[in-house]
């Protein structure tokens, strides 16, 4: 049974920064890629960021480019994110994502999630 488990959110002023981990187990995702999607009050779930887990191949959002890093640590079977420079607009729960199908971006593509992890960033 595949098991998302996001962590690391919480309450920062703007122009600050938090990392979320997100700890996979339940089967092997080397043919995987694991990402991250956002959900704010009353807006669709969005794309943020995304990691091929074999090769490390990163993908991210025009609206974190630059601000945000997506990694990931083989061992500790667990990918992160690393949020720089936060706004008030990141204010979201953030959910961990994997899939192998389709395109990066939709999260059609993605069949398992993770329960999400607050991130509220205060102006």
């Amino acid at each position: 049974q595949v098991q998302l488990v996001e962590s690391g959110g919480g309450l920062v002023q703007a122009g600050g920064s938090l990392r979320l981990s997100c700890a996979a187990s339940g089967r092997t995702f080397s043919n995987y890629r694991l990402g991250w999607y956002r959900q704010a009050p009353g807006l669709e779930r969005e794309f943020v960021a995304a990691i091929i887990w074999s090769g490390g191949n990163t993908f991210y959002s025009d609206s974190v480019k630059g601000r945000f890093t997506i990694s990931r640590d083989s061992a500790k079977n667990t990918i992160y994110l690393r949020m720089n420079s936060l706004k008030p607009d990141d204010t979201a729960v953030y959910y961990c994502a994997a899939g192998y199908r389709g395109d990066i971006k939709p999260d059609s593509s993605y069949d398992y999630w993770g329960q999400g992890t607050q991130v509220t960033v205060s102006s």
